[in-house]
């Protein structure tokens, strides 16, 4: 998974979408579009099994109500993901169990696999896309965006990425056991960092899910996960995403310890991510050497870069605009918001200007299209990005300040934390 520090959490509308109402004659009606979809793919007869008043509990039987071996497995363990690590406490659990079984956890419409047996992991599967078997690869540098193309248009349905490429004679034997290594550790954590979600622990699994047997003590993989969960806190208080673009300094001090290959690789111009492809490392080590390098003042750090233009500035800057009034809008202050936002356009100095027939839509999004024809009103083409990140920035910056002011310091903190990643994107990059 992309090595990031911090997530958003569903708003009202989103969490409507997956309501279901029981009416008292015991009849149930999707009321969202998720709900509905969900329910319709679960055609057949369900048991209703006792539960806690407010949960509903039911699993395939079929119409004779009996569990047969082909109605599914049955649910050992289940639960609400409610907060980052709290599922450190059930893999714990599982990694001190006897048990043979899968942990599924699904979370955003993504489904992450976990099989055990005796205490031991010997699997893992996902359909987020950043964390299979070879996007791992790639972004540990193993392979490049070529060769992963080669080897996924040279894949069939049901074949083996990783013996497909050492059939292709890309990859090595030993380095697909690496990949495979790496993917559980990736899976494990991105799992462990989940904060909104469900949980089910099933009993037992056959073998041939596992696409590979790949063998790791469940308890080594926590602790790895745990004090990688801590360090990641640490280490974004100095680098809020691996996009930022580390800069050698003209610091000659000798360097800190084991940090040599990563300071070779800086040139200004790569990102942390794309460090860590270079260096073979990936994202996490890098970033704990960047963030070393840092305290050593060997380099500096720069923002994001933002490709794609003046049309990529802006949807960054309508991101974060989304994120402010979403938030103040929960809390019942979005006219303040707007009306404070409308008199900083038309009272600093040229903004009538850039945001002339923008908008902001009823989201706090400005249109993208005329914002970036009235910047050519504003600036000369050769100043145009910078001109746009500084003016963008100023605006949410504002907005930021006037949702600070509706909400309160401690929610203010809180959103501009959320938000350090997009703000920094809207910073000049030092030449």
């Amino acid at each position: 998974a992309r090595f990031v520090g911090g997530c958003y959490s569903s708003d009202m509308k989103e969490a409507r979408d997956e309501l279901v109402r029981i009416n008292d004659r015991g009849e149930a009606h999707a009321i969202g579009p998720v709900a509905s979809q969900r329910l319709r793919a679960r055609v057949g007869a369900y048991r209703m099994l006792p539960a806690p008043g407010h949960v509903v509990f039911m699993r395939y039987t079929g119409e004779d109500g009996r569990r047969d071996d082909e109605d599914g497995a049955i649910v050992l363990l289940s639960g609400e993901i409610t907060a980052p690590g709290s599922m450190c406490d059930i893999f714990a659990l599982l990694g001190q169990s006897s048990w043979r079984g899968e942990l599924v956890v699904l979370s955003d419409d993504v489904t992450r696999s976990i099989f055990f047996e005796q205490g031991r992991v010997l699997g893992v599967q996902t359909d987020q896309a950043d964390e299979k078997l070879g996007r791992v690869l790639y972004r540990y540098g193993v392979l490049t965006e070529e060769q992963l193309a080669q080897i996924a248009g040279a894949t069939d349905k049901g074949d083996r990425f990783g013996k497909r490429a050492v059939d292709m004679g890309l990859l090595k034997q030993e380095q697909v056991y690496d990949g495979l290594r790496r993917q559980t550790e990736e899976v494990v954590f991105s799992t462990l960092t989940i904060g909104d979600g469900t949980f089910f622990f099933l009993n037992g699994f056959n073998d041939e899910r596992l696409v590979w047997r790949h063998v790791a003590s469940a308890n080594a993989l926590l602790m790895d996960a745990v004090t990688r969960m801590d360090e990641v806190r640490y280490f974004r208080e100095k680098i809020p995403s691996s996009d930022f673009v580390p800069q050698r300094t003209t610091n000659s001090a000798e360097l800190p310890e084991d940090t040599q290959v990563t300071y070779e690789k800086i040139d200004g111009s790569r990102s942390v991510e794309e460090l860590g492809r270079a260096t073979g490392r990936g994202e996490f080590s890098t970033t704990k050497d960047v963030y070393t390098l840092l305290q050593s003042k060997h380099i500096a750090l720069n923002p994001p870069r933002i490709s794609g233009g003046l049309p990529a500035i802006a949807q960054v800057s309508n991101e974060a605009l989304r994120i402010i009034h979403r938030t103040v809008d929960d809390q019942g202050k979005g006219e303040m918001l707007r009306s404070n936002l409308a008199s900083f356009a038309a009272g600093a100095g040229v903004y009538d200007i850039l945001l002339r027939g923008a908008g902001p839509d009823e989201k706090g999004a400005l249109t993208v299209d005329r914002v970036v024809e009235n910047t050519g009103l504003v600036a000369r083409e050769s100043e145009a990005e910078s001109t746009l990140k500084q003016m963008l920035g100023e605006y949410v910056s504002f907005a930021l300040f006037s949702a600070g002011a509706a909400l309160g310091e401690q929610a203010e903190a809180q959103l501009s934390k959320d938000l350090g990643p997009l703000l920094a994107q809207l910073q000049s990059h030092a030449k």
